[in-house]
């Protein structure tokens, strides 16, 4: 039986087209795009414990740039009130070192997949098999219409019917990437009063559509070279 390279690796590129897609979501939302626009929104739920917009404006930023760049827990740890106290406790800074370590990994394995398949593309220009190629963007860009559907469905029914279907999918998350009950915290920390259940739900549903636009342009951009 003869080997069949170009169709394997055209399943190939199907397999990384979501992963690149989620990639480039989540590389979106690790910038103040995101939650520049999320604490703008009239809905976004007040903090009761005193933080306002602009105190959320200030400290945010130090969290989202800690999970991207290389410095160590310090560069949380030394953050202070005015009064002098820390702004994060003990908890919080090891729960931050390991959402560094799940948000670099997930980084690492989206610019891995994107050189995989910037390889293959040229590959498949030089091997005379770029239709196949093409192919498999196509139908990865179906795979993740499926996925982002199923994301933004889980992100909206937990806005808009019931809280508890997307607390099961958060929650099941960081079972997953998280030791026991690391993940939990007091309304009163900072990290809640910072990045409330909303701030997620709404990053998800981000997320969802911004993948469901990349998969739909690759869906039906491509469609003449479906296998």
């Amino acid at each position: 039986m003869k080997l069949n390279l170009p169709a394997i690796l055209s399943f190939f590129v199907s397999l990384l087209t979501p992963i690149a897609l989620v990639g480039l979501a989540l590389r979106i939302l690790l910038t103040p795009l995101y939650y520049t626009i999320e604490y703008n929104m009239p809905y976004f739920p007040a903090d009761e414990y005193g933080f306002t917009k602009a105190d959320r404006m200030e400290w945010a930023p130090y969290a989202v740039e800690y999970l991207v760049n290389s410095a160590d827990i310090f560069y949380l740890g030394d953050l202070k009130f005015e009064d002098g106290a820390p702004l994060y406790g003990e908890r919080e800074l090891s729960h931050m070192e390991d959402v560094k370590s799940v948000v670099q990994g997930s980084l690492a394995i989206w610019y891995i997949a994107l050189a995989i398949l910037l390889v293959l593309v040229v590959l498949a220009w030089n091997g005379d098999w770029l239709p196949e190629y093409l192919a498999g963007l196509h139908r990865g860009g179906w795979w993740m219409i499926g996925l982002a559907i199923t994301l933004g469905f889980i992100a909206g029914a937990g806005i808009l019917l019931n809280p508890d279907i997307f607390w099961a999918f958060f929650s099941w998350f960081h079972n997953i990437f998280f030791e026991g009950d690391s993940w939990l915290f007091y309304y009163s920390d900072t990290l809640i009063r910072l990045f409330p259940i909303r701030f997620w739900q709404d990053a998800v549903l981000a997320a969802a559509v911004i993948a469901f636009g990349g998969g739909l342009g690759l869906a039906f951009g491509l469609k003449r070279y479906k296998s």
